[in-house]
């Protein structure tokens, strides 16, 4: 089992603006113009937190961006139904250990999901795009608890205005 995190940031570090909105984001560019298509053929699984699922709602039906994968979406409210998704309110890290082992899993969104995992070094690989935005202040990808991680740069992508670094777990 491989574990990806990937997802955009500002260039200051944050994933959204403090109130969760994503229009900075999608005012600086599409999918279509990065390996979004290719990286999401390698995936099994798609984890992702109820703000997340909240954002995704807002842009369309969300099982039109997760077609073929396994979806699942963490949450206290298990009585939410979504074509293609299924509720979960189970510690992540749990959760994650009783997943097929030949899988892979990606992570979408924010720290509520990556900072456990990162806290029991369970995320292999993270695809981080960097958009030419900053935003000031809003929430950050990394909230974990503070202790050395070590990650190695395997590949550097330009998208249009996008930097894109890959790094996997040393």
């Amino acid at each position: 089992m491989s574990v990806y995190f990937y997802g955009c940031i500002s260039l200051d570090g944050y994933l959204a603006t403090k109130d969760h909105d994503l229009t900075w984001l999608y005012e600086s560019g599409t999918t279509e113009s990065t390996g979004y298509d290719k990286f999401y053929e390698k995936m099994d699984i798609v984890m992702m937190g109820r703000k997340t699922f909240n954002e995704i709602l807002k842009v369309g039906q969300p099982y039109q961006f997760y077609p073929k994968t396994k979806n699942y979406v963490f949450t206290s409210d298990t009585t939410i139904r979504q074509k293609g998704f299924e509720f979960i309110n189970q510690d992540v890290v749990e959760f994650i250990k009783t997943l097929d082992k030949n899988k892979n899993i990606w992570i979408v969104g924010g720290n509520t999901l990556v900072a456990p995992l990162l806290d029991h070094d369970l995320i292999d690989v993270m695809y981080i795009q960097i958009a030419p935005v900053l935003l000031g202040e809003g929430i950050s990808l990394f909230t974990q608890k503070a202790q050395l991680k070590r990650y190695e740069l395997k590949k550097v992508h330009q998208y249009d205005q996008f930097a894109e670094l890959i790094y996997y777990k040393k």
